[in-house]
This record gives structure tokens, C-alpha cells and sequence, in this order.
């Protein structure tokens, strides 16, 4: 640059490019160690969670076991084999909410968990809820204190998913409240919400814990002696839930030691239900006891056939067993079944090829086709219908919907 005589120029030296440079690498190097951070923090949850996950399933398998073989001793009153049967099918209760708990992780990530809204009157619903949590309130010997409105509380949502976020509420309150403890719940319209709030006199939540308490997999007290675990799921499912209703919730604890209250705000539905029309419904009538129903197992778990032939018999039913779907064929063509009982996870042939093949023999449109099956997710029940199924139940099956079921067999 020339410049007239006499003048002066002051220029800035140009920015140093490794200056800049050396600061990207910096920024890319904080992002990195974040990132790192974040997967060992997500590893260690997921290990802790599958030990978790190991615990809670050994648990309930343990008295589980200790019944059956003191059942296999003989000689015991018609008192013990009543206490040990209910022994069994209590903590067959817990192993299937498990179950139930790990199939929600799942449509929790996929985003396939769905509601159907409808006007809900608040009461049913908690005591829906509080009828579910009671064994586990009673057997820690637990106050619980109800308090609902003078005048019906309305929502928009789904009971059943409503009665899920208030029974998950009270459960995590009765595990983290040692024994002889309070639980309150208490629901009340505040403005245009229904408030729905559950405090408990337990362990309490640390400022640390605090803005995590509903990540996934995120539990408080992991201490070896907590008598109640669970898997760290059911405040996850409370805030995903109450957010499809379009509401929110919240945690709130003063510290280790001085309980918790969490608190559900929910859409208040100030117009009540329509009245429902039932000129077009067909009056009900009382189920008759069923008789004698000729019916097809299909399940190649010989134990769970064996064991569904025991109890259909005992009901006063003819039985005939398959194990496989080309066994279950031939069969079928000389055994005229009123009802099939049929597995989904056959080998070879599933259930729903089964189901097609059956459904296209002669004189096989009224036959009842029921699936019996460990897959419960709404494409399976979706597949169950196009298939010709004219009924899905998820094992563990409960007697008393599958004697129904029988008796309105043709």
C-alpha cells in the first residue's frame, strides 16, 4: 500500500488463523468429552438397570419355587395348599407387572403407546388405582389417606392409563416409605385443572436426584435391602402418560428423610358426558354356565398344553392336544373343536398360517379361534383380527375370562 508523504497508517494486525483453528478444536474437544460423559452415564444406567431387572425377576421366582415343592410333599390340608396357591399366584401378579413395565419401556421409546379419550370421572379412577396398590400399602403396613371432591371431577383420557399413572404413584410411594409410613392422595379442581397430589411420609428425594426423578431407568434408594424395587420405569410412564393427556406433572421433596409429593395437573372437562343411548343395545344377559365344549390346544410348550388340558377338563370340556401347526391340521380335519385355544409362536407354521388354514376348512366359519400367546402388542392384535382370530388373550391368561370365553362357544 503506498501512501502520500507525511502520512501515517496504523493498521491491526490480521487475526492468526491457528488462533481460530485452535479454538474449534477446543469447542470439539468439550463436545467430545460431554458425549463420552453422556454414553458412560447411559452404560452404567443400562447395566444397573439389567442387574436391577435380574434381582426383581429372582424374586418373585423364589417363594414361587419354595411352593411348588413343598406342594409336591403330599399330605398337606386343603388350609396350606389354599396359602401356597395364593403365595403362587401373588407373586405370578408381580412377575406379570414386570412384564408388563418392560413392554411399556418399549412403546415408550418407539412412541407407540396410544390412548382413547373419553369423559372420566376422576373417583372410579382412583379407586381403581387405590384397589390395585392395597396388597402392596397393607403388606408394609402403610396409612393411606383418600381425599376427593364433594362434586364429580371430570377429564378427558383414558381410565385405564389413568388409573396406571395414580397405581404407579401410590406403589412408588409405598416402596420408598419404610414400613408403618403415610400416603396421602388427594384430588381436587384448582382453576381449570384437576390436581391430583401424592405425598408420602418416605425416604424423600435428594436436590441431586430431584431433576431426574422421571428419566428412564432413574430409581432413588439402590441399597441392597430395599424390600420393594422396581425397575426404574413407572415415573417414566407417569410423565409420558399424564403429557398425552395434555397435562404435567412434578416432584417435590425437601430432602433425604422428608418425603415426597408428586403432583398430576390435568385438563379439567367442565361440560359432563352426553347421556348414552342404549335404545339400540341388546339387553345383557347373565352368563350360563358353559357346557361341555369340545376344544383344540395348540401349544408346543408341552407343560403350558398339558396344563391347559388339566384345567379345561376339570371344567367338564373334551380336550385334544397339538404341538405343531401341521399336527394341529391333520388333527383338526377328523376332531370337530366348538374352540381352539392356539399358540402364536408355533415352529415352522406360526399361529396366525394355523389360523388362515383352519379358517378356510369346511364348516369352520363358527368355530371360536382363540390366540393364546405371549405377544400383546397392538400389531399383534391388529394381525390376530386380519387372520381370523375372534379373540387375543396375553399369557399369563386369567381362568375366569377364558371360562367366559368357552361358554359363549357354539
Amino acid at each position: 500500500m503506498v501512501l502520500p508523504q507525511g502520512q501515517l497508517a496504523v493498521m491491526d494486525d490480521p487475526p492468526w488463523e491457528g488462533d481460530e483453528r485452535h479454538r474449534r478444536l477446543e469447542d470439539e474437544l468439550a463436545a467430545t468429552r460431554r458425549r463420552l460423559a453422556d454414553l458412560e452415564e447411559s452404560d452404567r444406567q443400562i447395566h444397573e438397570f439389567l442387574a436391577t431387572l435380574a434381582h426383581e425377576l429372582r424374586n418373585p421366582l423364589a417363594p414361587i419355587r419354595n411352593a411348588v415343592s413343598l406342594l409336591r410333599l403330599g399330605g398337606l390340608s386343603a388350609a396350606m395348599i389354599e396359602w401356597y396357591s395364593t403365595v403362587i399366584d401373588r407373586q405370578l401378579a408381580h412377575l406379570t407387572r414386570l412384564v408388563d413395565d418392560l413392554l411399556d419401556v418399549s412403546r415408550i421409546s418407539s412412541g407407540k403407546i396410544t390412548i382413547h379419550r373419553e369423559p372420566v370421572e376422576m373417583a372410579p379412577v382412583v379407586e381403581t388405582a387405590v384397589d390395585s396398590s392395597r396388597p402392596l400399602i397393607e403388606a408394609r403396613k402403610h396409612t393411606l389417606e383418600i381425599l376427593l371432591p364433594d362434586e364429580p371431577l371430570q377429564v378427558e383420557g383414558d381410565p385405564t392409563r389413568l388409573s396406571q399413572i395414580l397405581l404407579n404413584l401410590l406403589n412408588n410411594a409405598a416402596k420408598y416409605t419404610p414400613e408403618g409410613g403415610g400416603i396421602r392422595l388427594a384430588v381436587a379442581r384448582e382453576g381449570a385443572q384437576a390436581v391430583v397430589r401424592v405425598a408420602d411420609t418416605g425416604l424423600g428425594i435428594s436436590a441431586e436426584l430431584l431433576p431426574r426423578v422421571f428419566d428412564l431407568f432413574t430409581q432413588g434408594d439402590r441399597s441392597l435391602d430395599r424390600a420393594e424395587g422396581g425397575l426404574g420405569i413407572g415415573l417414566a410412564l407417569v410423565r409420558r402418560l399424564v403429557e398425552m393427556h395434555g397435562g404435567s406433572v412434578e416432584a417435590h421433596s425437601a430432602g433425604p428423610g422428608c418425603g415426597s409429593e408428586f403432583v398430576v395437573r390435568l385438563p379439567w372437562l367442565a361440560a359432563p358426558p352426553a347421556p348414552r343411548d342404549s335404545s339400540g343395545e341388546r339387553e345383557t344377559q347373565p352368563l350360563q354356565p358353559a357346557g361341555p365344549r369340545r376344544v383344540l390346544v395348540i401349544d408346543d410348550n408341552r407343560d403350558a398344553a398339558d396344563m391347559m388340558t388339566v384345567l379345561l377338563e376339570l371344567w367338564g370340556h373334551e380336550v385334544r392336544i397339538a404341538h405343531h401347526g401341521l399336527e394341529a391340521l391333520d388333527l383338526a380335519a377328523d376332531y370337530r373343536p366348538d374352540a381352539v385355544l392356539l399358540d402364536i409362536g408355533l415352529p415352522g407354521m406360526d399361529g396366525y398360517e394355523v389360523a388362515k388354514r383352519l379358517r378356510q376348512l369346511p364348516g369352520w366359519d363358527g368355530v371360536m379361534l382363540v390366540a393364546v400367546t405371549g405377544y400383546g402388542q397392538d400389531e399383534d392384535l391388529r394381525r390376530s383380527r386380519e387372520t381370523g382370530f375372534d379373540h387375543h388373550l396375553v399369557k399369563p391368561v386369567e381362568p375366569l375370562k377364558l371360562e367366559c370365553l368357552l361358554a359363549s362357544a357354539r
